[in-house]
C-alpha cells in the first residue's frame, strides 16, 4: 500500500512560480510511475505530467509544456512538480497519483492505483 501526500500549493500572481511535492510512504513507490493531474472548478480532472519510476522518461500536457517540470528523488520518496510562468487558467486542485506500471507514463487516470488528497493552486490575474 502506498499513501501520497501533496504539498506546496498556495496563492501566486500571474507569472509566478510554485513547487509542488508528492511525498509517499511505502518502499514500492520507487518502482512506480507518478503522474500529476489537476481539476479546475466545474471541470473534469485532467492530466498534467508524468514520470517513470526511475525518472528517465517524462510527459506533459500541451498546456504546460515548457513551463512545468516533473522530477523525482527516490531517496526521498518524493516527486516534484515545478511550475513556472503560472497563468490564471492553471488554477486548480493538483493531485499526484502512482501507478504500478512503473515504466509506462500515461495520462489515463484508470492506470493509476493510488491518489493523494490534492493541493490547491490559485493564480491571481
Amino acid at each position: 500500500q502506498v499513501q501520497l501526500v501533496e504539498s506546496g500549493g498556495g496563492l501566486v500572481q500571474t507569472g509566478g512560480s510554485l513547487r509542488l511535492s508528492c511525498a509517499a510512504s511505502g518502499q514500492s513507490f520507487i518502482f512506480m510511475a507518478v503522474g500529476w493531474f489537476r481539476q479546475a472548478p466545474g471541470n473534469e480532472r485532467t492530466f498534467v505530467a508524468a514520470v517513470t519510476f526511475n525518472g528517465g522518461n517524462t510527459d506533459y500536457a500541451n498546456s504546460v509544456k515548457g513551463r512545468f517540470t516533473i522530477f523525482r528523488d527516490n531517496a526521498e520518496n518524493t516527486v516534484y512538480l515545478d511550475m513556472n510562468s503560472l497563468r490564471p487558467e492553471d488554477t486548480a486542485v493538483y493531485y499526484c497519483a502512482a501507478s504500478r506500471f512503473g515504466a509506462t507514463i500515461t495520462g489515463d487516470e484508470e492506470k493509476y492505483d493510488f491518489w493523494g488528497q490534492g493541493t490547491l493552486v490559485t493564480v491571481s490575474s
